[in-house]
């Protein structure tokens, strides 16, 4: 058997290649035209590559022009390659595919939903492919989701938050999403450096769509606490003082629903709430959002600004929540083109 007087190895897909040349020239070359030929296809896919690495290509290839990829590909790092990312592609069953699903318990129909079917196409783009001979995704079921319409909050849980929030410095996040519009993982990815102390705003990095990357003002008494964060740092910090995850998200969003349970009313037995609880079933974190855009129609702020504050990809979504905003809007303009109708009628 021949000897080679230079070696080297690469992974590609999952799996490690071997390139042997008698210089180092060659070596390279060979090398390039190796990995040439696999990404051209010209190597089979095997059920040996890893999840994480098939997850890249098959969005790549068969998701290139389809609006949202990035979120699912967002999706699919943090709630999927944590758990089988790093697994062959065949030895992936189907119980870690629900288990996946499971972890998602309370989250929104939206959301649940669109993960599952993201999860089966990437299993299915690999039986295509003949990687694998069966979606291990393809029978999972949804978890019990949360379908409530997304609102604003009442007065009165508006009150019993920042009494809460006083109690607690990490519902900052909350008072972010609330003050400033935020979305959870904006929240989250806010470092010291996306504040502009100079005139007081955010810089928004969001990457749900183009619009998502915005500038919002900073309200002074928010302002005053966080421009001391350093600019590395994250400006909502969890409980363990590091920037949240999506577990440690839901972990707050349930101590938020306990804690204000409790400041409304709610009696407690051996540390468990005793029904009924004051708080409304529907009230989830994001209806903190909600709010704001309300608060914005409220204010007067035209549609427009809104629709950039919001960073909503389209002026629809914006239009729906300022049709939709309570009832004490229309009393006031009855009552203020009722009075001026008496001016008239006296005058007349």
């Amino acid at each position: 058997m021949k000897t080679y007087e230079h070696r080297t190895s690469f992974t590609y897909q999952g799996k490690r290649y071997q390139v042997r040349a008698d210089t180092l020239e060659e070596l390279y070359v060979k090398k390039s035209d190796k990995l040439r030929a696999l990404k051209e296809g010209s190597l089979t896919y095997d059920s040996h590559i890893l999840v994480d690495v098939w997850a890249e290509q098959a969005f790549d290839t068969y998701k290139q022009n389809v609006s949202g990829v990035e979120d699912m590909k967002r999706r699919y790092r943090v709630y999927v390659s944590p758990h089988i990312g790093r697994k062959p592609i065949g030895q992936v069953r189907a119980v870690e595919c629900q288990a996946i699903l499971n972890e998602c318990k309370g989250m929104s129909f939206s959301h649940c939903n669109k993960l599952k079917q993201e999860l089966s196409f990437i299993f299915e783009k690999a039986v295509d492919n003949q990687m694998i001979s069966m979606n291990p995704a393809k029978k999972t079921k949804l978890p019990e989701c949360s379908k409530g319409v997304r609102r604003s909050v009442t007065d009165e849980e508006r009150q019993s938050f920042y009494r809460v929030y006083e109690k607690d410095p990490t519902y900052i996040f909350f008072v972010i999403m609330l003050e400033c519009g935020l979305r959870p993982e904006e929240v989250a990815g806010l470092i010291g450096s996306d504040i502009d102390h100079k005139q007081k705003v955010l810089h928004v990095r969001g990457t749900k769509s183009k619009n998502s990357d915005r500038y919002v003002p900073i309200p002074e008494d928010l302002y005053d606490t966080i421009k001391g964060t350093a600019p590395a740092a994250p400006v909502a910090l969890n409980r363990a003082g590091r920037k949240h995850s999506e577990s440690s998200y839901n972990r707050m969003s349930e101590h938020l629903r306990r804690d204000m349970n409790i400041d409304m009313g709610c009696k407690v037995y051996r540390n468990r709430l005793i029904p009924p609880y004051p708080l409304a079933d529907d009230f989830v974190p994001y209806c903190f959002r909600h709010t704001y855009c309300t608060d914005l129609c409220r204010a007067g702020v035209d549609i427009r600004t809104a629709q950039k504050l919001m960073g909503h990809s389209d002026i629809s979504i914006t239009a729906n929540i300022y049709t939709h905003v309570d009832m004490d809007i229309v009393k006031n303009a009855g009552k203020i083109i009722e009075d001026y109708q008496k001016r008239v009628k006296g005058g007349a």
